[in-house]
């Protein structure tokens, strides 16, 4: 069909040049037919190729969604309840049950490069190949799909953002959330367990519009448009469930009788809103659980249109909601009904316990300096200290931050106006308490410290929180806010443990945990210290650092929540799910789980009903595995010690290989000169800039982890996927750790390394890469790719020695088939890119459609290679 598309608008001589380009790739002619190509021409080759990755990628979606249909039915979630009713005790089972958490957070980091104009029109295929439809039908789309221009006309905005990243959401909450919950259920009860009344086995999160680390687009006003946003998704869907109760439950009470407490109900109801008792009681004078719904549906509409809450005539926060309907549920139970409340009932209260009334939490994540400078501006102007606040040091503000905790005054003296520099960080603290009080606590109780490298980071937060009475430590302790250190680079996570035991061991902050319940959440960052120090040096101690925060939590009787901060890439954390639960060192996982899901990865996991069903199991049946069946080490203390006196030494080398690289004077020129990373900023994929704001000439610092690695991953070089193992593994070996090697094969952490990095190798192609270096890097920087060669041969090469295997990804034939599918259609928009890139860097003014070109070409290979960033 895409071909004939191409012949409809370009005519055959399109179709035959996108043919002798595709074969003239595999046979080494690609740079004599695109030579000299016309911009135009350009243009239309890369939107062809890239138009088959959009379409075969639906294709691939498809076919793992008929995979899992055609299973025998026993999915991730019943083999480990069945392992767990054989292995684990009721009580130990029924006490992780009751705060089981798995909780996946939707960001807007930029690396989808596909438009949502172009993403809408490819699920339509889907649903279109589902139904069955017309070749007709399906053609009409393709041709819609080429007319529709694949580029976004402008940056978008964090509303836009919020929009598409609801949408995916909105469609979880309407599908795969309340199916999953439902199947929980009955897999729990199959294995002899009882599901605890309250608990919330899946809840979404959300970082668009509450994502302030670098984005200066995300004000307070920008978030409260956004949760408004996201909460006006979640009562449409409620109020479509309670639209098909009202239709479904047609019980008279001339038939059967209700309970005492839903007639109780009803005469509340009618006092609150007696406009719907007028208006519906003619007709369901007998029915009692339509007039009751009624209500419920006049309350939800209430509460998305009020301005502000009016007791009974709308609803704040889900509970008086889900109350509304365990009335009617206790009575339908206790009237011969619950077949009936079995239905439509239970989906509704699933999915109002799932959602709530905001359809997702949003986090809160903003830079640690942020918060030191408005504290700053408040004490200064207060004139109580001996020097200017931001002259102390940690120890000292981390004396002063403990004492105010402890003292409970207002330290802001809001009648008096506030410094300017603390207006916006202190307003989006009033913001929070304002929308908790509208919406409910859960729509936004987490706040997230980036940059987070001393005890002092997370107090000021804690400081600032009390301001806006979200904190109180002495009259009536509570408080509504988790306050969470982010963990980024390798020396913040080397010492991340002795942070949280310095954090806890402060009376005041200790107290703040205690009002959370003893539960404190960590977030650990994939991102910068893979980019920092490699893939190898960064997962090593992310695991390291795992084992530090779960023993001082034991030590302080403090439950963990740590939160995965996973990119789309092997580069940026990225990989199977379930293997990299599998691999966190045991009690690391404590039933509860954050993970985040972020750029073109969304699409791929979650376009598709059947696909993020079984996305969202797998974590579900992952976490509740780690959590009751690897609470003891699988290894002894001998072997545990061998093997990380060995990952130590392999790490070691590995960072001390990689920064060897990064640290050239000459890469970040061979970078920008080899890929296509400052065009990417041009592909307006996110409202975030790309780089950091930094004074002076651009450096690698300024750059941030999605374009690292995006950049690298169009040349097919794929660096921050791989680079250093080799040389790691190879130290080991040569230091005599050979024989600990083969035995760490077995141990889940180094297999699930050596598993991501041989998927990246495998991604990986020097043959195009060496093109990109030979025409457009400076020939005195090639050495630079010599080292990336000579490295790559290394880690191949102890990479397959380990695995045993003689080609990569030889134990998966399937993803082989695919990649090398997919490799003779990505190399001709390899060899387009390149040239349209020589093409641009030799003029100052390039043409418009070679521009457009390039941008095209960079989306083809995102979409060809799928986890780019």
């Amino acid at each position: 069909m895409l071909g004939r598309t191409l012949v409809h608008h370009g005519g055959p001589e399109l179709l035959e040049l996108v043919e002798q380009v595709r074969h003239g790739s595999r046979n080494g002619d690609a740079q004599s037919l695109l030579s000299g190509l016309d911009a135009g021409t350009a243009v239309a080759l890369a939107r062809a190729f890239s138009q088959y990755f959009q379409l075969a990628n639906i294709a691939e979606q498809r076919h793992r969604a008929k995979e899992i249909a055609a299973t025998d039915g026993r999915g991730p979630l019943r083999r480990v309840m069945e392992r767990v009713a054989q292995e684990c005790g009721r009580d130990e089972v029924q006490e992780v049950l009751a705060r089981a958490e798995l909780r996946p957070v939707f960001t807007a980091h930029p690396t989808e490069s596909s438009r949502q104009s172009v993403l809408a029109i490819l699920r339509r295929v889907a649903d279109g190949l589902d139904r069955g439809a017309s070749d007709d039908a399906l053609e009409a789309l393709v041709e819609l799909l080429w007319q529709t221009d694949e580029l976004r006309p402008g940056k978008p905005t964090v509303a836009d953002e919020a929009r598409a990243i609801g949408w995916y959401m909105e469609q979880l909450g309407r599908g795969a959330v309340p199916e999953l919950l439902a199947e929980y259920e009955r897999e729990v009860r199959a294995a002899g367990f009882e599901v605890p009344p309250g608990s919330g086995p899946l809840v979404l999160g959300c970082w668009v519009g509450g994502d302030r680390d670098g984005n200066p687009n995300v004000t307070p006003a920008v978030t409260r448009e956004v949760l408004e946003l996201y909460s006006d998704r979640a009562l449409r869907i409620h109020e479509g469930l309670v639209e098909e109760l009202i239709q479904e439950l047609s019980i008279s009470t001339r038939v059967i009788g209700v309970s005492e407490e839903l007639r109780s109900s009803l005469a509340r109801d009618r006092r609150a809103l007696p406009e719907v008792h007028d208006r519906f009681i003619r007709l369901n004078a007998t029915e009692p659980y339509r007039l009751k719904l009624s209500y419920v549906q006049a309350r939800l509409a209430n509460t998305r249109t009020r301005d502000g809450h009016v007791p009974g005539r709308d609803y704040l926060g889900p509970e008086a909601y889900l109350e509304d309907l365990a009335v009617v549920d206790r009575s339908l139970r206790g009237h011969l009904g619950a077949r009936i409340a079995d239905g439509t009932l239970a989906r509704a209260l699933r999915t109002g316990r799932a959602l709530g009334l905001h359809l997702a939490e949003l986090d809160v994540r903003e830079h640690s300096q942020r918060h030191h400078d408005a504290l700053g501006a408040v004490y200064d102007a207060l004139g109580e200290l001996e020097q200017p606040y931001a002259s102390l040091t940690r120890e000292q503000r981390t004396e002063l931050l403990s004492r105010e905790l402890d003292g409970g005054r207002p330290l802001v003296r809001r009648h008096y106006g506030l410094p300017a520099e603390a207006v916006d960080v202190l307003g989006v603290f009033d913001l929070l308490h304002e929308v908790q009080h509208r919406y409910g606590p859960q729509v936004a109780r987490t706040y997230i410290v980036s940059m987070c490298q001393g005890v002092d980071d997370l107090l000021a937060v804690a400081v600032l929180a009390r301001e806006a009475f979200m904190v109180e430590l002495q009259h009536d302790p509570r408080s509504s806010i988790d306050l969470v250190p982010l963990f980024e680079t390798v020396e913040e996570l080397c010492q991340a443990g002795d942070l949280l035991d310095g954090l806890l061991s402060v009376p005041g902050y200790r107290q703040h945990v205690r009002n959370r319940g003893d539960l404190q959440e960590v977030m650990l960052g994939y991102s910068d210290s893979n980019k920092g120090a490699g893939i190898t040096t960064s997962q090593w101690e992310i695991h390291r650092a795992q084992r530090q925060l779960r023993d001082i939590g034991a030590k302080h009787g403090v439950r963990l929540r740590l939160f995965h901060g996973r990119g789309g890439s092997v580069g940026r954390g990225g990989g199977p799910s379930a293997e990299a639960v599998a691999s966190a060192p045991y009690g690391s996982v404590d039933a509860t789980m954050k993970v985040t899901e972020q750029g073109e990865v969304i699409s791929d996991k979650y376009s598709l009903p059947a696909l993020a069903h079984d996305n969202l199991e797998i974590m579900l049946a992952a976490m509740l595995e780690a959590t009751l069946l690897h609470r003891a080490s699988r290894w002894d203390d001998p072997s545990l010690e061998r093997f990380d006196d060995t990952m130590d030494l392999v790490s070691d080398a590995a960072r001390a290989a990689y920064r060897g690289l990064v640290g050239q004077p000459g890469l970040p020129d061979f970078f920008s000169a080899a890929t296509p990373v400052d065009e990417l900023g041009e592909l307006n994929v996110g409202s975030r800039p790309s780089r950091r704001p930094g004074k002076g000439a651009a450096t690698l610092d300024d750059l941030r982890a999605i374009p690292w690695v995006f950049g690298w991953t169009q040349t097919r070089m794929v660096v921050p996927g791989w680079y250093g193992l080799g040389s790691g593994l190879a130290a080991a070996r040569e230091a005599g750790h050979g024989p600990v090697l083969e035995e760490m094969r077995e141990w889940a952490f180094f297999a699930n390394l050596l598993g991501n990095v041989e998927m990246t190798l495998a991604k990986t192609d020097l043959g195009i890469a060496r093109r990109y270096v030979d025409e457009l890097v400076d020939p005195s920087l090639h050495p630079i790719f010599d080292d990336i060669v000579a490295e790559h041969a290394l880690t191949l090469r102890e990479v397959l020695r380990l695995t045993g295997s003689p080609t990569l990804l030889a134990r998966y034939p399937v993803l082989r088939g695919t990649l090398a599918v997919r490799d003779s259609y990505l190399q001709p928009l390899h060899h387009l890119q390149v040239e349209l890139l020589a093409q641009r860097r030799r003029t100052d003014q390039p043409d418009a459609d070679v521009h457009r070109a390039l941008l095209l070409t960079i989306n083809g290979i995102a979409a060809g290679l799928r986890n780019t960033g």
